[in-house]
């Protein structure tokens, strides 16, 4: 082989290499005008489709992920298979984070589902007799908020220490003699007709014709430290098509939609 047919083999190796490699570069690198958000399947997931219709009027395209595993919402989130995420209250996110070590962040209020305190019983909390028996959802994170209510409703008192994972071994204070008793959160509004008081969603409560504005002794407000959060990668905050993906949700079309939509059974927390 001679000289000339050598140095023609390996320009047209080179330039091969560099056709494949652009290739490979067009097809991975996602525009920077392409967000994919990860949700659960259910109502995050039916806001999310109105943010993306929103989105898409400022040239933002938003892909929406379901994923019903929160863990794997929020590892997908830390290794960048998905760039947001939207579906946790900031005590929870602060938790695994802590855990993991992850390196997201909240970046947003979203909406919350406020837990209640209902009865068939009384019509107001200072009228629960001494004694009482009150249900409350077994699950760490629900039994967590509902104690908290409790406590905001003057009926305990907890250890100031156990902060936003407070259990029911952290009442320091029950001057009623108060019996708390746990309960999946499915099998609560069965349970009003034998308890005193029921902490529950506004989700459960629905499923019994009941709503936290109308017939609520007490639930939680868009004050709340359970609001849902929109959570990101730290190093992402000064992406502008953040900024825009945030400018969408916040939309007046966003909040009318969970408005009309929800009907009390979810907050706009902005």
């Amino acid at each position: 082989m001679n000289k000339r047919v050598q140095i023609a083999i390996i320009l047209f190796v080179c330039v091969l290499a560099a056709a494949f490699t652009g290739c490979s570069t067009s097809m991975t690198t996602k525009p920077n005008n392409v967000l994919k958000v990860g949700v659960p399947a259910g109502p995050q997931s039916e806001i999310m489709k109105v943010v993306k219709a929103v989105a898409e009027t400022d040239g933002l395209t938003v892909v929406i992920v379901e994923m019903n595993d929160y863990a794997q919402l929020n590892a997908a989130l830390n290794q960048g298979d998905i760039d947001l995420n939207s579906f946790q209250n900031q005590p929870y996110l602060a938790a695994i984070v802590k855990d993991r070590k992850y390196e997201i962040i909240p970046i947003a209020k979203t909406v919350i589902s406020p837990l209640g305190i209902y009865s068939q019983k009384i019509k107001n909390l200072s009228a629960i007799a001494p004694g009482s028996t009150i249900v409350i959802p077994n699950d760490p994170a629900n039994a967590s908020r509902a104690l908290l209510l409790l406590e905001q409703a003057g009926l305990l008192v907890l250890d100031p220490r156990s902060g936003y994972n407070t259990a029911i071994i952290d009442i320091i204070q029950n001057p009623n003699e108060l019996v708390i008793t746990e309960m999946d959160i499915a099998q609560i509004p069965r349970s009003l007709t034998d308890s005193s008081i029921a902490v529950m969603n506004a989700y459960y409560a629905s499923t019994v014709g009941l709503s936290p504005a109308k017939d609520a002794l007490l639930s939680e407000g868009i004050d709340s430290p359970y609001v849902n959060v929109i959570a990101i990668r730290e190093k992402d905050k000064e992406n502008p098509a953040i900024q825009k993906f945030l400018n969408a949700y916040h939309s007046s079309e966003v909040k009318q939609f969970i408005q009309d939509h929800f009907k009390g059974l979810m907050l706009t927390a902005w």
